[in-house]
């Protein structure tokens, strides 16, 4: 569990330095995947709908 926070955490990281930096090629769509997939393996989740939902 702890593992997996983390690399949520790195990758979470790593996808907005991406997206900050405009860098538009094939490695961002493959770290979103990545987050996406490792994050919706986590607790997390279940906070972050409720979350994304409130907009």
């Amino acid at each position: 569990m702890a593992l997996s926070i983390s690399l949520v955490l790195l990758l979470g990281i790593i996808v907005v330095i991406l997206v900050r930096t405009g860098y538009q090629r094939i490695m961002p769509g493959i770290v979103v995947a990545l987050f996406g997939f490792f994050l919706a393996s986590t607790g997390a989740v279940s906070s972050l709908t409720g979350w994304i939902s409130s907009f």
